[in-house]
């Protein structure tokens, strides 16, 4: 293996964790993980879309092949003891970032891509399509055509136009659709029109890791609780994918207390008639794949919410040591806790018949 991937996948993989990970259910699946999309995937698009899809450079020399090929990908699930994966892009989060007519044209190439990629391994490989969400009935056009093959929900922008906040009605019908389809709406760190606009170095390259990562999932979750989307949509299922947990308890505690504050201080401008924490369980869920903070707080909070998720082929991917990974983080998790966080919930929200 690559002296790179070996430093990567060993990070807490110690003689002690690999033991402990003897006692893991033997059934994990993985709410996230990616694919290394093609350098030519856009190769058939018009030059004057083509060559405006600005693609991030992607080492592919570090990274395992599974990114880009499926028989590979389902060889190094097993080398992981993984049954299935649901899958999201790589080098096309960034289109988020771009204008109406790459994000149309671009995400359409990707979800026929993805959809052929998973029918390698059916039953092991799910995937989310991307939607464009300029003109929302282009977005609930896609979520359909995509649902009809078998992708699942759709990625929408974590950070919006700035004309198109997730609090305004222009989202209302896909928050419909997605509802009455029973299929989940997805957001992503760095899928944000800020994203990939603006070259961030010096301090700003940790600043936008953690504080902006952090800062746009607090507002990305503020925003679709306290606009009252799930009051409108209560059928309506969301994910936040990849930002990890152990913020979550904490957030949450103080909305509660000051959304009980300000009503008992008559303040009639909140959207909601439950607490934060209460819509959250009903709708929505988080993914993590390398948080021990948060993986402790699962002994008495989110066990039926959370997903644990390896991240490969990405940098911060925890594979071939997945195994070491969870023990390290939930291991001494209750039985049926660990179920749930390993496997059911991501079954549950999907739906999944994943093949044994």
């Amino acid at each position: 293996m690559n002296s790179v991937l070996d430093d990567m996948s060993a990070r807490y993989a110690t003689d002690e964790m690999r033991k402990a990970a003897e006692k893991l259910p033997e059934f994990i699946v993985s709410a996230d993980g990616h694919v290394d999309e093609p350098v030519d995937m856009f190769a058939e698009l018009p030059a004057e879309i083509r060559d405006a899809i600005k693609r991030p450079k992607i080492m592919q020399d570090t990274r395992p092949k599974g990114g880009i090929d499926p028989k590979v990908r389902i060889t190094d699930m097993e080398l992981d003891g993984l049954a299935a994966e649901v899958l999201y892009p790589t080098f096309t989060l960034g289109l988020f970032s771009q204008e109406q007519r790459e994000q149309e044209a671009g995400f359409r190439v990707y979800n026929d891509w993805i959809a052929d990629f998973c029918k390698t391994a059916p039953g092991k490989l799910f995937a989310i399509p991307c939607l464009p969400t300029y003109d929302i009935d282009v977005a609930i056009a896609e979520v359909h055509r995509c649902n009809d093959m078998g992708l699942l929900g759709g990625l929408i922008w974590q950070v919006p136009h700035p004309d198109l906040p997730l609090t305004s009605p222009h989202y209302e019908k896909l928050w419909a659709a997605a509802a009455e389809l029973g299929q989940p709406i997805h957001f992503h760190i760095l899928t944000g029109f800020n994203y990939f606009r603006f070259k961030r170095e010096g301090l700003d390259r940790l600043r936008g890791s953690v504080n902006t990562k952090t800062h746009d999932i607090f507002t990305t979750v503020y925003d679709m609780i306290f606009s009252g989307v799930f009051e409108r949509h209560p059928k309506l299922k969301t994910v936040i994918v990849e930002g990890e947990i152990g913020w979550a308890p904490f957030v949450f505690q103080q909305w509660d207390y000051y959304y009980m504050r300000n009503l008992k201080e008559g303040n009639k401008d909140f959207q909601i008639s439950r607490l934060p924490s209460e819509i959250f369980k009903d709708n929505m869920h988080l993914t993590f794949m390398d948080d021990y903070v948060g993986g402790q707080a699962l002994n008495y909070w989110g066990d039926k919410n959370c997903m644990w998720s390896s991240d490969y082929p990405h940098s911060n991917m925890t594979w071939p040591n997945s195994r070491a990974f969870i023990a390290r983080q939930v291991g001494d998790l209750a039985p049926d806790k660990l179920k749930n966080v390993l496997s059911q919930n991501c079954i549950d929200l999907y739906g999944l018949d994943i093949k044994r």
